[in-house]
């Protein structure tokens, strides 16, 4: 009698000490939320949700990238805006010095206004974004364009390669997803637009062809300088056209990494976050079965007690 006795009580203190751990494991889910709070809980489903808590800080890390290639691609397209107006200014100044009928004195004028735009022309391509310069190509830090002159008569532009290898392509890439880049427009030799291969026909030599034809009021030069100003403004609108679409793919590709994060809080949840009334169900239905076993306990405790006086 005595050995059923001790069995018995050893069996309910088994099943009491299971029980405690039930009603404690549910009263942590109630009071944190959490499906698990340690790795012993469920290992697997521990493991699959750190998984998704990666790939969210990754997917927030994509959104930082992306939200400042965008900002970026903003700022250029406004710089390309402001250099675009230089430049049809420019071209209708030269169109306006072609007249035979203006004066030296009048041409004179325009020159000043056009070297004005020059300069102008460089410091929209010499825009600066949180410290980088955004044609600059690999150098961001340095100063990209500069108006070359003569004893204070400009005499055309320069562009401080920002590219060690010539034939490598001077546009910064950024990672906008796993496996995935994408190339700023950020190569300023674009904008040079050079009409050989020597490279000694460029933007920079156009300008100094047409402050020296309005020196000489050369009016058959600037008639013929028309049709390269609008080449170079053609150039300059076709680079904004390609910062556009670039522009256009990194808003798209935002639209995609917040329907792709909102996924994985959605399977994080389901994975990690409690059924609030499905979990206070359980845990009263543990309790009060804890509450029975207690009661329980206390008669085959006693009882195995009293056998023993």
């Amino acid at each position: 009698m005595r050995v059923t006795d001790s069995l018995m009580s050893k069996n309910f203190l088994r099943n009491l000490s299971a029980n405690t751990e039930n009603v404690m494991k549910y009263q942590n889910q109630l009071s944190t939320l959490k499906e698990v709070s340690k790795p012993s809980d469920d290992p697997l489903k521990v493991s699959k949700i750190l998984d998704l808590n990666n790939s969210i800080i990754q997917n927030d890390q994509y959104k930082t990238t992306i939200n400042d290639a965008i900002q970026w691609t903003n700022v250029q397209d406004s710089a390309l805006s402001s250099a675009t107006e230089s430049m049809q200014r420019i071209k209708t100044l030269i169109q306006s010095s072609a007249n035979d009928t203006l004066s030296h004195t009048d041409r004179q004028a325009n020159k000043a206004e056009i070297e004005s735009e020059i300069r102008g022309t460089v410091d929209a391509l010499n825009t600066n974004f949180g410290g980088r310069y955004v044609f600059a190509g690999m150098n961001t830090t340095e100063k990209p364009f500069e108006v070359t002159s003569v004893d204070g008569e400009i005499t055309g532009i320069t562009y401080h390669d920002g590219v060690l290898d010539d034939n490598a392509s001077g546009n910064l890439s950024r990672e906008i997803a796993p496996g995935v880049l994408v190339e700023l427009n950020t190569d300023g030799r674009n904008f040079m637009n050079e009409q050989n291969t020597e490279g000694t026909d460029n933007l920079g030599t156009f300008f100094s062809e047409v402050l020296t034809a309005l020196d000489s009021d050369n009016t058959e030069k600037l008639s013929s300088l028309l049709g390269r100003a609008d080449q170079e403004i053609e150039n300059i609108v076709s680079n904004r056209a390609k910062t556009g679409s670039i522009y256009n793919r990194l808003n798209a590709t935002l639209e995609r990494n917040d329907s792709e994060k909102l996924n994985l809080k959605t399977m994080l949840s389901e994975n990690q976050d409690i059924d609030l009334a499905e979990k206070y169900m359980e845990y009263t239905m543990e309790s009060t079965a804890y509450q029975a076993a207690l009661s329980m306990g206390t008669k085959i405790l006693q009882t195995s007690i009293l056998d023993y006086l």
